[in-house]
């Protein structure tokens, strides 16, 4: 009965003594030896001595002097001391010893040692051990069963003393076979504890890279806009005055939402106060207010979609929003605001590729920020958010001149939940010529050496 409580009680008395005798074997070992001294040598000490065997039972054993008594005393109990450290050997010299005595007719109480052996063996010692061990005990107890023939059935005694030793092995073997569980299960419960801090470093990487992705995508992009911006509002202030309040709205709401972006991120992040403020990610639907801010800075943007992208998931509409703006931030840094810019979404079956393709710098100039693209961190960012889904981003210079960036991804369209309602769908269509400068600006000769890559 697994769950009965005197069981637990010895449990925990077991636990409790266990202790001890892992810091000091030795210590365990010596009270064995001394209480079974006590239980089976002193009866022996102070019995008569008169050599006859229990009442009604006439056998005749040999009868020892003191000396030999407590030689063989001591001959079945010592070798119990290194039980544990050398079973095998431990539960020769005590069979020897049994042997012998049994063989000059003399017993003693002491012959219990025998069984105590055996359990070591079953529990310390090898298992293989236990075939010439058993094969031993067996010819211990045909010895016994011959001596005691003339008063009990030899079938009597051999029943009794195979029990014994069958009891003896089987405490060993089950002893053994719980503390091998109960081993398994703490180098379990460790390497599962491993695991969990492994997991719980993997996890905090994880979210360190993604908001450190969210960090460049914001701060790369709101920047580029604003510097851009700042320059053509400075050249313009010389040339035409009336238009740098214009460049100072599209700055202001350009930082505006750069702020806003940054304290719902950072919000996440906080352990204490008020929680950030709610607002829903930017998805595909918001590419049109994306090319519009990049507009607004100079460079030409041709937006289309294709397909049901209002079908996709969140995490996804994300990725390509991201990926969108990443590529665009890097037209506008790389290629000037004199560029021309087509940004394509189709979604085909559950492949949703996203091509971006510019026109480079006029006249095949170099960059206005001094840096060859795909120098930053831009392109491994938009890497890593396209392995999220499968997907590969490729991203170089284009056969025509400019820089082409393609993102394949593989999706799985899902029905949009009936609470948040449809995103509106972007049929293919050509933008507004009125729309496409906000600011009519002539271009600045260089951009400010901040505008370097994020």
């Amino acid at each position: 009965m697994p769950g009965h409580p005197l069981l637990d009680q010895l449990a925990r008395a077991g636990q409790r003594l266990r202790g001890p005798a892992v810091r000091r074997p030795w210590l365990l070992d010596a009270a064995v030896v001394a209480l079974s001294f006590l239980a089976f040598c002193v009866p022996d000490l102070v019995h008569d001595g008169d050599g006859d065997g229990p009442r009604g039972h006439r056998v005749a054993f040999t009868h020892l002097p003191l000396p030999a008594v407590l030689a063989f005393q001591a001959a079945l109990l010592l070798p119990l001391l290194w039980r544990r450290r050398r079973p095998a050997a431990a539960f020769a010299a005590v069979t020897a010893v049994f042997l012998v005595q049994w063989s000059l007719g003399a017993a003693l109480r002491a012959d219990a040692a025998l069984l105590l052996a055996l359990y070591a063996l079953a529990l310390h010692g090898r298992l293989r051990d236990l075939a010439w061990a058993c094969a031993a005990s067996a010819l211990g107890t045909g010895l016994v069963a011959a001596r005691l023939s003339s008063a009990v059935p030899v079938w009597d005694v051999l029943f009794f003393l195979v029990a014994a030793v069958t009891a003896a092995v089987a405490l060993g073997i089950a002893v053994r076979v719980r503390r091998a569980q109960l081993a398994g299960l703490r180098e379990r419960a460790a390497r599962l504890e491993v695991e969990r801090d492994q997991r719980s470093r993997l996890a905090a990487a994880s979210e360190r890279a993604r908001v450190a992705r969210e960090m460049h995508d914001i701060i790369g992009h709101n920047l580029s806009v604003i510097i851009t911006l700042a320059d053509g509002g400075a050249y313009a202030a010389r040339s035409t005055p009336e238009r740098g309040p214009e460049a100072l709205t599209l700055i202001g709401d350009a930082g505006r939402q750069a702020l806003g972006e940054l304290r719902r991120m950072l919000g996440v992040l906080r352990e204490h106060g008020a929680g950030p403020e709610l607002a829903p990610q930017p998805g595909i639907a918001d590419l049109d207010g994306l090319c519009g801010r990049i507009r607004a800075a100079g460079p030409e943007v041709l937006h289309r979609t294709e397909g049901a992208l209002e079908t996709l998931d969140r995490g996804v509409q994300l990725t390509v929003y991201r990926i969108v703006q990443e590529a665009l931030t890097n037209t506008l840094k790389h290629a000037g605001p004199q560029a021309r810019t087509r940004v394509s979404v189709s979604l085909v079956d559950t492949r949703l590729r996203v091509r971006i393709d510019d026109s480079g710098p006029p006249g095949g100039a170099p960059a206005p920020d001094g840096t060859p693209p795909g120098e930053g961190q831009g392109v491994t960012g938009m890497r890593e958010r396209a392995a999220l889904y499968g997907g590969t981003v490729t991203a170089g210079p284009a056969p025509g001149g400019g820089w082409s960036v393609l993102a394949d991804l593989d999706v799985t369209p899902v029905a949009p939940a009936p609470a948040l309602g449809a995103l509106p769908a972007h049929a293919p269509h050509a933008l507004d010529p009125h729309a496409q400068h906000a600011l009519d600006l002539p271009a600045p000769h260089a951009l400010d050496p901040a505008g370097g890559p994020v």
